[in-house]
């Protein structure tokens, strides 16, 4: 409790954004517990579940304004690729310090929440929440492999971002 205390008021020091932050974030760290119990269960996203049964489908992807389309569902569902460049106005040194302390006072108020919870791994595999989680990391997983795919039918169609890789430029023509 002293840790969450001391990163409280380094927060404060750091200015409003951490508190923002943590403010925003505060529901989903005390509620842990709910998700430890399967009580609480996000839903996966239905690209998600779609890219877990069949990730290398191809049925109605033969235009690259279908593939940019099927990549723009992933990247909604999974935030950006790892080949898009960074934003133009990416965050200052400051500004990632205030995020890093705020990510560690929602890491302490989480462990604070959960603590309670005696035996919380045997508890989460008897409840069935080790098993969800596992259920959407692979759902995640799938629709990274899922786009890593379109992407290269993108290029080998020459299609342009974002239906291809960031980096890619098609040359001559692509199939539109």
């Amino acid at each position: 409790m002293r840790g969450v205390l001391i990163l409280s008021c380094l927060a404060l020091v750091g200015g409003c954004s951490a508190a923002r932050q943590v403010g925003a974030g505060l529901g989903d760290a005390a509620t842990q517990p709910l998700v430890d119990l399967n009580v609480r269960r996000d839903q996966i996203p239905t690209v998600l579940l779609q890219a877990q049964a069949n990730p290398y489908d191809r049925r109605n992807l033969n235009q690259c304004t279908t593939i940019g389309a099927e990549v723009a569902r992933l990247d909604e569902a999974l935030g950006p690729d790892r080949d898009e460049p960074p934003a133009p106005n990416s965050p200052t040194l400051n500004e990632r310090a205030q995020e890093a302390i705020a990510e560690a006072m929602l890491d302490a108020i989480r462990d604070a929440a959960t603590d309670f919870i005696p035996y919380r791994s045997w508890v989460r595999r008897l409840t069935g929440a080790q098993a969800r989680s596992k259920t959407v990391q692979d759902a995640v997983e799938a629709g990274r492999l899922r786009r890593a795919f379109l992407k290269g039918l993108g290029m080998r169609a020459n299609c342009a971002p974002p239906a291809s890789p960031a980096w890619f430029r098609p040359t001559g023509r692509s199939q539109s």
